[in-house]
């Protein structure tokens, strides 16, 4: 939306956006069996983001119509990769059952911090989430395993490149260089070094609490891990190669009129992994396509409410007062814990190029010191990557794969923190990680 439309919004439009946000961590809990079922997921997710797309059409016309286009493509763009990658991720099983000791637990956190830069934060919580279930079925304490494992695998990992988390895709396709996420690796290093040495801890201190029986039944059930459906791993690949060619996809995709050229692409991937996958590791790993339907419910209504949200931030992003790097590192964060990260760090990526009078996002790459601040530009690229990739673990609705661990866990049978329960934990271990990465890197 123009900045114009921007400034022409009243601040009342963000209500519909907030009560969404309220009704997705209250009615859990307290309509739990009613919100459970999609269709009724749907019917808020339409109750909170229809009339403010009917507002925009009737109040801005054909402006109006271009933003809601714009978003709806966004949207697609997004669910698209999601599916993809939670598809064809869903057959490719992790055979085996390893122990569910904290040592095996960090293991799988390092991982899939690592894997989730060649696979995307969804493709390797989906391969790695079932297995990492499965080896500490047997425990009796394991619900903070998935919590950290949300952290770790869905969110902070995946800072080290464009395909890692939306946010830098989005980056990459407005000119960030495919490479210069690497090096954000120090500030990789420390959030995921800290938080995986809290969990180890935590974890050592549960393991203990385990009953005798209980190690006993873990170690007699344990299996090797092998890898079934590799096929996949082929597909997986073909959506890699989707994205990475995304900006000659983009060009003969306007040549031809068609503007959705990569997620053809995606499509067919999901089509050939669907007809060509063995069936028997989507079996294993007891897929449904639930958790990507919630996932498409709720962020639906959540890309139409936040429609205002993001055009009101955008026009007056300058009144915020953001001029130190580390103002931008939890302006962004913050916003990233509850609406779509993505669309936050383009948000912010904008205010700070008024804020430095750079055109281009790619500008924000420049190492050129600023006289004025005494910073070179790049310091603030680098303090918005890192707020909306680490961020977004702090709500469940913070980062999509959030919410598809959360239900692939409670389908297995393991009852999880409600939204503010959840937040708690995120309060208590993540925040101060944050903290320490904000003196250290951004002041």
């Amino acid at each position: 939306m123009t900045e114009d439309l921007g400034h022409s919004l009243s601040p009342l439009l963000v209500l519909p956006f907030a009560g969404l946000l309220l009704s997705i961590a209250i009615l859990p809990l307290v309509a739990e069996h009613w919100f459970e079922k999609n269709r009724n997921r749907a019917i808020v997710a339409a109750a909170f983001g229809l009339p403010v797309v009917i507002y925009l059409i009737a109040r801005f016309g054909s402006e109006g119509v271009t933003e809601v286009l714009h978003t709806g493509e966004e949207y697609f763009s997004f669910i698209m990769l999601l599916a993809a990658l939670f598809t064809i991720s869903g057959g490719i099983y992790l055979t085996g059952n390893l122990l569910g000791t904290p040592l095996t637990n960090v293991g799988f956190l390092i991982v899939g911090a690592v894997l989730a830069n060649f696979i995307g934060t969804t493709g390797a919580a989906m391969v790695l989430i079932r297995p990492l279930l499965r080896a500490n079925s047997e425990r009796h304490h394991q619900k903070h395993v998935v919590i950290f494992f949300i952290f770790v695998v869905a969110n902070i990992g995946g800072l080290l490149t464009p395909l890692g988390d939306p946010p830098l895709f989005l980056g990459f396709l407005r000119g960030v260089d495919f490479f210069w996420t690497l090096q954000l690796l120090p500030q990789w290093a420390m959030a995921v070094g800290l938080t995986t040495a809290v969990f180890f801890v935590l974890d050592y201190r549960m393991y203990r609490k385990e009953t005798a029986e209980t190690i006993r039944e873990d170690i007699a059930d344990y299996v090797p891990m092998r890898i079934a459906g590799k096929v996949n791993v082929l597909f997986l690949f073909g959506v890699i190669a989707s994205v990475l060619l995304s900006k000659p996809l983009a060009h003969w995709g306007e040549a031809i009129h068609f503007p959705f050229l990569r997620e053809l692409i995606m499509f067919a991937m999901i089509v050939l992994s669907l007809k060509f996958g063995p069936s028997g590791p989507r079996k294993a790993n007891h897929f449904s396509w639930a958790p990507i339907q919630e996932v498409a419910i709720i962020f639906a209504g959540i890309f139409a409410a936040m429609i205002p949200a993001l055009a009101i931030l955008k026009a007056r992003g300058a009144e915020l007062g953001l001029v130190e790097p580390w103002h931008f590192f939890w302006a962004t964060g913050v916003l990233s814990s509850f609406l779509d990260n993505a669309p936050t760090y383009l948000t912010f990526t904008s205010t700070a190029q008024g804020f430095l009078g750079i055109d281009t996002v790619a500008g924000l790459m420049s190492t050129d010191v600023v006289a004025v601040l005494g910073r070179a530009p790049e310091i603030f690229l680098a303090a918005i990557s890192c707020g909306a990739v680490f961020m977004g673990a702090n709500s469940y609705i913070g980062n999509a794969p959030n919410f598809m661990v959360k239900s692939i866990a409670e389908s297995s049978g393991l009852k999880m923190p409600s939204f503010f329960g959840y937040m708690a934990y995120s309060a208590v271990v993540l925040i101060p990680i944050f903290v320490l990465v904000s003196l250290v890197f951004f002041r």
